[in-house]
């Protein structure tokens, strides 16, 4: 038995025509469509998601200072935890809520991770912020070392109150085996992190295929919970960002049948949580769902 995640809410958000690709992203619906944010997660819990998580990632300053907002990230961080938590509140499921904490700059970009000290103040602003409405907390996408620290640290901060769980998601090099986009080594990554306290080890945002060599790699290192939530992404460009002209191409032949046999094989790597993450909407949640039944 597994614990199913939701999928790509960014992603999901955009099809459903209640955010932009580029710009405040996934955030333009906190301040345009917060209904569409709870029907999404709504519709990924009656897929078969047990955690969903919240609609965060983009309630970041250099995002937000894109539309003028970036004083109202804690506000809108705040916001996505209310909406999650209503959600969860709004079906008979046992659901529980993942606090995104997310890279701060732009994803699969180890080299525009900010100083530490702008880091650690922002991460820890918004922990405090998501608290009230988290299960947990996921400190996801992270793309080097040094950047998983700064989130997990303030994660772990903000956690002490209710002793809620803190777990990180590195994105990987799409070369599996690769380690991290940072070029860092899994090891180098399990064992700094291992020394904080993390109570969950996932890999996110990068092709299935190196999250199925990753864990083969991790399932030895740990009996903590380990897993993953692979995109649909066929490969990052060098030098990409949300706003640049380089863009990503969704992966075809990556159906839901696919997707799940990823997954099969996930498991037998040890992996206890599976989801998806861009691209991966409500019917690959129910796909997985439907393989892997409560």
């Amino acid at each position: 038995m597994i614990t199913i995640l939701d999928g790509g809410m960014g992603a999901e958000l955009i099809r459903r025509g209640a955010a932009a690709s580029g710009g405040l992203w996934s955030a333009q619906a906190l301040l345009d469509a917060p209904e569409a944010v709870v029907e999404t997660h709504l519709d990924f819990i009656r897929a078969g998601a047990r955690v969903i998580t919240t609609n965060s990632y983009s309630s970041i300053p250099s995002y937000l200072a894109k539309g003028g907002i970036e004083d109202r990230y804690e506000e809108l961080t705040a916001l996505a935890g209310q909406l999650a938590l209503r959600a969860a509140g709004e079906t008979k499921e046992n659901v529980r809520v993942a606090g995104s904490l997310p890279p701060l700059s732009e994803s699969y970009r180890p080299d525009l991770v900010p100083d530490d000290h702008q880091a650690r103040s922002i991460y820890e602003a918004m922990a405090i912020a998501l608290e009230p409405y988290a299960d947990l907390f996921i400190c996801e996408t992270m793309s080097s070392i040094r950047e998983s620290i700064n989130a997990c640290e303030a994660a772990k901060k903000a956690a002490l109150s209710r002793k809620i769980p803190v777990y990180v998601s590195w994105t990987l090099s799409e070369k599996p085996g690769a380690g991290l986009r940072s070029g860092e080594t899994m090891r180098m990554a399990f064992e700094e992190l291992a020394t904080l306290g993390i109570d969950g080890f996932l890999f996110n945002c990068t092709a299935p295929e190196a999250i199925e060599a990753a864990l083969k790699e991790l399932r030895g290192w740990t009996d903590k919970p380990i897993g993953g939530y692979p995109n649909r992404v066929s490969e990052v460009p060098e030098g990409w960002t949300l706003d640049n002209e380089l863009e990503t191409e969704r992966r075809v032949d990556l159906t839901p049948s696919v997707f799940v046999e990823f997954a099969k094989r996930c498991v037998e790597n040890g992996a206890t949580m599976f989801g998806g993450c861009c691209g991966v909407g409500p019917e690959y949640i129910a796909a997985l769902a439907e393989a892997f039944p409560e």
